[in-house]
């Protein structure tokens, strides 16, 4: 959530910030300030009157001391009615806050300045790409008719279970998401993160708090007797383990990694972005996520862009790195880099990552602060990363990696999964 005190301060780079974001209500922030006006002479007039029923508490006992009863009564009388006043005040600076609130929650973050502008995945910046992009055989496979042949994952099993988009991986394919999960997650902790085994479901607090709501409330899988929510992602219950604390300064950057399922309606998805494991409803993923000084976040979002980016170079996939542009972020984010490998068969282009900073505007909804050292308490700056999301990856690793003799398994991944080929 923005700061009200930026709306206040700069309006023009608000509004030039949405504009950039593709925001198109832009006339919220004129209400929001309207409202905040009206809110702020009400407070002013509060605090007088919270004032002067302290000053004639003060006086009736003073008059009381010296036995002018009278006295005392038409204060009593004069306190009972602005007392009544201080209510009817109360209950209209309450409905503002919670009008502005509402406001304040439906604007999205503000883009970095360094993101480019742009409404559409086509004017994403290409920042830079490494590996080659394999020269497969004219019999190349897609990863589904690969899972087929070597019993890896069986989508219709999962229509029969669940649904579309839940796939049962099984055999060799089971293994291959374990042997993931573990390496992307000693690759973390080697890299000084501190594994969190997180609930899988969380309240409307955390979902809040992160972002998903909201913004992506129609997203999620909702349990409504319980009022919890499937997560998303790992992000939403561990950025969450710190909601309403002050770390201290000393301890920044808190780092955090963790693995989950992960559960999205992704409503909307159709066609060839759907085939095998392109897009799926349940997925696991390793996620990183970090808490910074203000000052020190941008430099955290180049570590861990590059944290990510040795990943890939370690499962020997051809990947690029995007900086979105302002109409293709997330409504959280203020910079993020997402990660593209190259599915040899499908021939183009498959998301695996996105690499983010978000600032303070999920630590102002879950008010995780630390101290400065003059004592001052500021908010601190989030950011995650996927490291990595499974679905494509393995995809990916099956396509590039096929070989005559079956699927080549990259020499990072060979101590967590035990053979050198799946055949």
């Amino acid at each position: 959530m923005l700061p009200i005190q930026l709306l206040r301060q700069d309006k023009e780079q608000v509004v030039a910030g949405l504009k950039k974001k593709n925001f198109k209500d832009i006339d919220l922030v004129d209400k929001i300030l309207e409202i905040d006006t009206a809110r702020r002479h009400l407070q002013v007039e509060n605090d007088k009157l919270a004032a002067s029923l302290n000053a004639a508490a003060k006086s009736i006992g003073q008059h009381m001391a010296k036995g002018e009863k009278a006295e005392a009564d038409t204060l009593k009388e004069m306190v009972g009615l602005h007392k009544e006043q201080a209510r009817d005040i109360a209950t209209k600076l309450a409905d503002l806050e919670g009008e502005q609130q509402d406001m304040l929650v439906r604007l999205p973050n503000l883009p970095h300045h360094t993101v480019p502008a742009g409404k559409t995945p086509e004017e994403n910046e290409v920042v830079r790409s490494q590996g080659a992009v394999p020269d497969l055989s004219a019999q190349k496979m897609p990863h589904w008719e690969l899972a087929a042949k070597y019993g890896l994952i069986d989508f219709e099993l999962g229509n029969k279970l669940t649904g579309s988009g839940f796939p049962v991986f099984m055999g060799q394919g089971a293994r291959l998401q374990r042997a993931l999960i573990n390496y992307f997650l000693n690759y973390n902790i080697d890299a000084g993160y501190k594994e969190y085994c997180p609930p899988f479901m969380v309240n409307e607090a955390s979902a809040y708090g992160t972002g998903q709501l909201p913004d992506k409330e129609g997203q999620m899988y909702h349990i409504t007797e319980d009022q919890f929510f499937l997560i998303p992602t790992a992000e939403v219950p561990i950025t969450n383990v710190y909601r309403d604390t002050i770390v201290q300064e000393s301890d920044l950057p808190v780092k955090m990694t963790g693995y989950s399922p992960c559960f999205r309606r992704e409503a909307g998805s159709y066609g060839k972005d759907v085939r095998g494991l392109n897009r799926v409803h349940q997925f696991d993923k390793v996620e990183v996520v970090q808490l910074g000084h203000p000052a020190k976040s941008y430099e955290m979002l180049e570590e861990m862009v590059s944290h990510v980016e040795r990943l890939l170079q370690n499962l020997e996939l051809p990947y690029r790195i995007l900086r979105l542009c302002g109409g293709d972020m997330s409504f959280t984010s203020a910079l993020t880099y997402d990660f593209e490998v190259y599915s040899g068969a499908q021939e183009r282009w498959l998301e695996v990552s996105s690499v983010s900073n978000f600032e303070v505007f999920q630590s102002n909804r879950m008010k995780i602060r630390f101290k400065d050292g003059s004592g001052k308490t500021q908010l601190v700056h989030t950011l995650n990363g996927s490291s990595l999301a499974l679905p494509r990856i393995i995809a990916c690793l099956l396509e590039n990696h096929q070989t005559p003799d079956g699927i080549r398994i990259p020499e990072a991944l060979k101590p967590y999964f035990g053979k050198d080929m799946i055949s």
